[in-house]
């Protein structure tokens, strides 16, 4: 921030609760429209998966094998570019969250990633990364096209349930709709000057960039967390 920045208005204690208490009503109501939302996905139908083989670390994977012994399993597809040194950086920058998944044992459940990369390129990307997820391949498999991310393009989210070794298809999601199983952007939001994008609305004089402008790079991601990065010596 520079010192020509503008900044939020200076009031007293007294008109800021004010404010406050009259944003909280509407924050309220936004909790209450997602817990309306979250009960009306818990009552989606299903679709049966046919079977896929993926590729893993261990080799080739049936789309069930990706469970391990849990019976629900989130997905998330990581956009890949044949040929790129640097894989999508939001995707990179949005995977980088998830360090610490152990919770979702409790729940029965996994989380990991698949991409269209062949699964050595794939395996050397998320270790130069730094990436702590389990990682797949789709190369030569239909399954990315099918759930939303195709060769070269997309990512998405999709959730699935198995019984015993059939699989469904629960919920799907993409674009913005993956910023809510994130913190990343709820954070960011928090902010006085929030994520600074052009499509924001935002007082007069708010910093601003374009939307693919800001945001931290996959290089700068693997400079902090992959091999001898700065989370790894820190």
């Amino acid at each position: 921030m520079t010192e020509t920045t503008a900044l939020p208005p200076v009031v007293s204690v007294e008109e800021w609760r004010r404010e406050l208490d009259a944003l909280r009503i509407r924050e309220k109501a936004a909790t209450r429209e997602l817990d309306g939302v979250a009960a009306q996905r818990r009552r989606l139908p299903m679709v049966e998966m046919p079977e896929y083989t993926l590729q893993g670390a261990d080799g080739p994977a049936r789309l069930v094998d990706l469970f391990g012994d849990k019976s629900q399993l989130v997905v998330y597809s990581h956009m890949w570019f044949e040929g790129k040194e640097w894989q999508c950086p939001g995707c990179t920058g949005w995977t980088s969250q998830f360090t610490r998944l152990e919770f979702l044992d409790e729940y029965d459940a996994r989380f990991v990633v698949v991409t269209q990369g062949p699964i050595a390129e794939a395996l050397a990307y998320k270790e130069k990364v730094g990436n702590k997820m389990e990682w797949y391949s789709t190369a030569g498999s239909d399954f990315g096209a099918h759930m939303g991310a195709p060769p070269n393009a997309g990512f998405a989210v999709n959730v699935f349930l198995r019984d015993g070794d059939t699989v469904y298809r629960t919920w799907h999601t993409d674009g913005r709709g993956t910023e809510q199983i994130g913190f990343h952007h709820g954070l960011v939001d928090i902010l006085p000057y929030g994520r600074q994008e052009e499509w924001q609305d935002v007082p007069d004089g708010w910093p601003q960039h374009g939307t693919y402008d800001g945001g931290t790079s996959s290089q700068e991601i693997a400079a902090a967390y992959g091999p001898g990065g700065f989370a790894h010596t820190h």
